[in-house]
């Protein structure tokens, strides 16, 4: 087996091993925190926006991007990208563009992105990223706050979007548009400008300058504009790097490289980019994470790693077993992925030293299964994934070791928008599913009195703009409060168990944290949505919406039709079965007093179109709750 193979290559790598010093301090026989010394040395000059132009002096030629081109993949040298990035620059700056002025980028994930990003910053000015999907009141609040007066957009409806958001403004931004040629005509009206502007802007900037804005989700009011400075890029992306890339490649022999589908967006995007970058590790841009319009592009590109959150690997999962389903072998897919679970349970208690090795039955099992389904998985994300990162929500621990047992490390990390991204990732020779991971390199956790998990080191924000309150608030003798729930082990590694502005209270007195809940009741279909409820009342219940394609395919493997009425679905005791079982499943995390009672299905989605998710795919709880007061009233009888 592939993946425990490298395993066992990983385990006599103790060199790889020894860079990493995590130092575990204990209070009272409890961990309270941990620290992870760096790996890379904070910067004392320059910035960011020297990566493109530093690869093109010491290797031109080499190919740092794959871009889109029809059905293929075009190289682009070290060298093409760099005097790419020159020529935006230029024509920002003889659009006005003064050094610390800010442009907003508002595009799904592609290649010009990049470019516009380094190019911005090599003008010496700061990005404000801005999510595809916004709308017109979003777009209005995030420009008006930056005070952005550039604006590049990727289609006419981001055009409209952003011309009725400008209405509003005092003075309305400059918009040009991707897909009309914006990266043509800012190279045209920088002709006239020297080379030597751009050299002379980017000498004058250093790691304590600005270089981004980036926008909270706002789950709960306006988001927040975290101020990033290049620093705070270097610190995530140079330590991201040395303690990941090295390990990767010596222990699998690949030359690393991703395809980039993240929101470009979001700080987890915008980093990966920074450190393929930095590493010159080709990356190649997808605009969807959509699993049928992404998985194509997987088998096309081939990538060694990839980065996605939980969504991305519950529908894979979930697609196996559909495809088994409707081929009649449902009851085989669900005996591979208990064989999975297992095998991958001894492979890791081999490696970590905590169990024996797979028995010759299960090892002849997982033989017989990795001939019928997963090499297939390992086929669908493109044939050469070894390693991926994943983020943004925990992902469910069964999961994780299905995908191990797949030939596919999946290490988790957590962070926030404050944290540059990643404040904590799993160690590429240490996997613990279930947890995710240590301190990166130059970080520090710490769990508060009351359990909140607190960070500090080079990747933190210094502050939110324009929001003096709310930097004092979440910013204390340098330690930044995420509002998260956790708890260290004996190890350092992190643990997240809740929102602490998320937890209920039964009129039993029972605390609940909804998350634990809820991230395991969403990865077992049916189900789409959901959130937990129960605050002041008798008992914990829920409600759940139903994902549309695994609906159908629910209705299709039972030969029901397409168009069954919802009040039908939700009496029909064999569909509550199985959403049954998925509460059963989650209910399986939690004590007596914390587990789902009762649910309920509601009809619809929650979705950034009627407000109910952040573009980032959060839930907005008070806004559901609002949505659906009726259903959960009925819930509790009333």
């Amino acid at each position: 087996m592939g993946v425990r193979k490298d395993l066992k290559t990983a385990r006599r790598r103790g060199d790889l091993a020894a860079r990493v010093c995590v130092e575990v301090i204990r209070e009272n026989g409890v961990v309270r925190e941990a620290r992870s010394a760096p790996l890379a040395t904070p910067p004392v000059s320059g910035s960011t926006a020297d990566i493109p132009f530093d690869n093109a002096r010491e290797a031109p030629d080499t190919v740092v991007v794959r871009r889109k081109s029809g059905d293929a993949w075009l190289p682009v040298t070290a060298a093409g990208f760099a005097r790419e990035v020159t020529d935006v620059a230029k024509g920002l700056i003889a659009a006005g563009l003064e050094p610390g002025g800010r442009v907003a980028v508002m595009s799904r994930t592609r290649y010009e992105w990049a470019v516009l990003d380094f190019a911005v910053w090599a003008a010496g000015g700061q990005s404000v990223p801005v999510y595809p999907t916004s709308s017109a009141d979003q777009v209005e609040w995030i420009l008006r706050d930056s005070g952005a007066r550039f604006a590049v957009v990727e289609d006419a409806g981001h055009r409209a979007t952003a011309r009725a958001a400008a209405e509003g403004l005092p003075a309305r931004p400059r918009v040009w548009q991707i897909e009309a040629g914006a990266l043509a005509e800012l190279t045209a009206l920088g002709a006239d400008v020297p080379d030597a502007e751009v050299t002379k802007r980017r000498a004058a900037l250093t790691p304590d300058t600005i270089a981004t804005l980036c926008y909270t989700s706002g789950t709960t009011g306006q988001p927040k504009g975290c101020v990033i400075t290049h620093a705070n890029l270097h610190a995530e992306a140079a330590n991201t790097v040395e303690l990941l890339h090295p390990v990767f490649e010596a222990v699998t022999g690949q030359t690393a490289s991703t395809l980039l589908f993240l929101p470009l967006a979001h700080i987890l995007g915008r980093t990966i980019q920074i450190a393929c970058m930095l590493a010159r590790i080709e990356v190649g841009h997808w605009p969807s994470i959509k699993p049928d319009e992404l998985r194509p592009e997987l088998r096309r590109f081939r990538p060694t790693f990839v980065v996605g959150v939980p969504y991305l690997f519950e529908k894979i999962h979930d697609t196996g077993r559909a495809t088994a389903e409707r081929m009649g072998r449902g009851t085989s897919f669900d005996r591979a992925d208990g064989v999975a679970v297992r095998f991958a349970e001894a492979v890791l208690g081999e490696f970590l030293g905590t169990g024996r090795k797979p028995g010759a039955g299960l090892a002849l099992a997982w033989k017989l299964y990795d001939l019928l389904v997963y090499r297939r998985v390992r086929a669908e994300l493109g044939g050469r994934l070894r390693y991926a990162i994943s983020g943004g929500s925990p992902l469910d621990r069964r999961l994780n070791l299905f995908f191990l047992a797949c030939g596919i490390v999946i290490y988790e990390g957590y962070g926030l928008t404050e944290t540059t991204a990643a404040a904590t990732v799993i160690p590429p020779l240490g996997p613990r599913p279930g947890t995710v991971g240590q301190p990166v390199p130059g970080t520090a956790v710490r769990i508060a009195d009351d359990g909140e998990v607190l960070i500090k080191g080079g990747i933190v924000s210094s502050a939110y703009w324009n929001n003096e309150a709310a930097t004092r608030a979440a910013l204390t003798d340098e330690w930044f409060a995420t509002g998260d729930l956790g708890r260290l082990d004996e190890d350092g590694y992190l643990l997240i168990t809740g929102r602490k502005k998320d937890i209920l209270v039964t009129s039993g007195g029972k605390n609940v944290s909804p998350s634990v809940l809820e991230d395991r009741l969403r990865s077992r279909p049916p189900v789409g949505q959901c959130i937990v409820v129960g605050d002041n009342r008798p008992f914990v219940g829920a409600l759940v919406t139903l994902e549309p394609e695994a609906l159908e395919h629910w209705l299709a493997v039972r030969k029901r039709p397409k168009d069954t009425p919802f009040a039908e679905l939700r009496e029909d005791p064999e569909l509550l079965a199985d959403v049954g079982s998925a509460v059963a499943y989650a209910n399986e995390a939690v004590s007596r007093a914390e587990s789902i009672r009762a649910f309920r299905l509601v009809e619809g989605e929650f979705t950034e179109d009627n407000g109910l998710l952040t573009p980032s795919l959060k839930v907005k709880r008070h806004a559901v709750a609002q949505a659906y007061q009726a259903e959960i009233e009925a819930l509790y009888g009333g």
